[in-house]
């Protein structure tokens, strides 16, 4: 069974499923509505009664997974986690408190694993289709056709957000919807071109925002033009009407919306109300399938072997023309170095070899200072299925590729990360020698010092090599490092 954990805006929620050979069927799903959106100050830090709301739940999440047998457990993280100035802070806590790392995801990954989620449920393989998601912080757009991913847009628009900002204290009227409308209509509009109908089949909504508005349209019969249930341009506005009509949020009782959700699906069905005009959208199907899903999906075929992050190395080395020969070489012997090395964390190996794979992509940009651009665009760029703290971690080693070791000081703290900047250098260094590591296996070891045991004819057979091997002896040294030699 895996388990699949989503810190949103409005909600945390963990689903537990099982492969069954065909779907994963959902076993159990929890919701708490922390609504950590709303927690953020002016200054957009999270406050202490946000943290300690989202710690408790935490806490509970991690008593309730414990009584699970599960293969792999993912937690993941969005938009108010993206955007809270004081999650350095807060973060270790929330780890601590769950039990397990914490991905915050871009938006760009939050919207593929949505799709994910949404296009195994449905196994329709040729179907064109757009999906829509309306999360408490952030609205996702994703064009796809069948499995693929063909767009994927996260714009910054949720339903906490536009609630408190247009219906302040609760207020629900005329103005206050169309202010609401016409801004996030504002916010898709340069984006919305890519996405009107000419480019898809059918439309879905796969948050939760979208499916309790369908529920409420259907339980309500406010669209009876709809043949299945799902939600129209004159469905959503009759519903306006109706929540207009209760003058306060504080009033709204209507069949199919809880109490506790009204104060966030008012905004949720502004931006709803936003995106069908804008986009040209007739009608939305509901479907249950989403953020959760996906990542389900996503930790059973990592276990197949089938991990999206491969994929995301292979298409930038093709965009940026790396020499695969040259990296392969690199990654290869980096990670067979890394293995003397005995690092603690079985993520290391696999960072360090997609690092060394990439390591030269920044000569597209330039020859000189190459790993510092190889740097810059591994930490910005959009790589499907790697998370924000991932592609830091490997633009750090890629900046550490070369060089003084001053600009990484900080970071060689870390004993995994200092082992494997320790292989990389060397991997490189052995690459412009010439030199066959899986031939020729240098015996490398490294505690308080790095110790380093070469064959004495490769001096002469390989005449850069001691010139390269000094280099890194002076670089190790301004780090405080002693890289001794020895040869056999």
């Amino acid at each position: 069974m895996y388990a699949a954990v989503d810190l949103g805006s409005n909600s945390f929620r963990f689903s537990i499923g099982k492969h069954d050979g065909e779907q994963i069927r959902v076993q159990k799903s929890v919701r708490e509505p922390i609504r950590l959106a709303a927690g953020l100050d002016a200054d957009g830090n999270l406050t202490l009664e946000a943290m300690q709301r989202a710690l408790n739940c935490l806490r509970s999440f991690r008593a309730t997974l414990a009584t699970f047998e599960l293969e792999a457990v993912r937690v993941v993280a969005t938009s108010t986690m993206r955007q809270a100035k004081n999650i350095a802070t807060f973060l270790p806590q929330a780890e601590q408190a769950i039990g397990y790392p914490i991905e915050i995801i871009s938006g760009e990954e939050e919207g593929r694993l949505i799709y994910m989620g949404v296009a195994n449920a449905l196994a329709q393989p040729s179907e064109r289709r757009l999906v829509v998601d309306i999360g408490g912080g952030s609205t996702e757009l994703i064009l796809g056709r069948g499995l693929e991913i063909e767009r994927v847009e996260s714009f910054s628009v949720g339903s906490v957000r536009q609630s408190l900002s247009f219906f302040i204290g609760g207020r629900v009227d005329a103005p206050s919807f169309e202010a609401a409308i016409l801004s996030a209509r504002s916010i898709f509009e340069d984006g919305a071109p890519p996405y009107h109908p000419q480019f898809w089949k059918r439309a879905y909504g796969s948050s939760g925002t979208i499916r309790a508005i369908a529920d409420i349209i259907d339980k309500n019969g406010l669209d009876r033009t709809c043949p299945e249930r799902g939600v129209t341009p004159a469905s959503l506005d009759l519903l306006k009407e109706r929540f207009i009509a209760c003058g306060h949020v504080s009033r709204i009782d209507l069949p199919g919306l809880r109490p506790d959700r009204a104060g966030t699906i008012i905004g949720g069905l502004a931006i709803l109300i936003g995106v069908m005009r804008e986009l040209g959208i007739d009608q939305l199907a509901p479907i249950e399938a989403g953020l959760r899903m996906g990542v389900m999906w996503d930790l059973y075929q990592r276990s197949m072997r089938h991990d999206r992050r491969e994929e995301s190395v292979g298409a930038f080395q093709r965009k940026f023309n790396v020499d695969t020969a040259r990296a392969s070489r690199v990654a290869d012997d980096a990670v067979a170095l890394l293995d003397q090395l005995k690092p603690s964390s079985d993520a290391t190996p696999r960072l360090l070899y997609w690092s060394a794979l990439l390591h030269e992509l920044g000569m597209a940009v330039s020859q000189t200072g190459y790993h510092k651009h190889t740097a810059y665009i591994i930490e910005n760029a959009d790589l499907p299925g790697f998370t924000t703290r991932e592609q830091r971690t490997m633009s750090r080693l890629a900046l550490a590729q070369k060089g003084n070791l001053r600009k990484v000081g900080e970071f060689l703290a870390d004993a995994d990360f200092a082992r494997a900047v320790v292989a990389l250098r060397l991997a490189i260094v052995f690459m412009h020698a010439r030199i066959d590591v899986a031939l020729a296996a240098p015996k490398l070891r490294m505690k308080n010092r790095i110790e380093l045991e070469l064959r004495r004819e490769w001096v002469t057979d390989h005449p850069t090599l001691s010139y390269w091997i000094e280099k890194e002896q002076e670089h190790w040294d301004e780090v405080g490092v002693d890289l001794g030699l020895r040869y056999a």
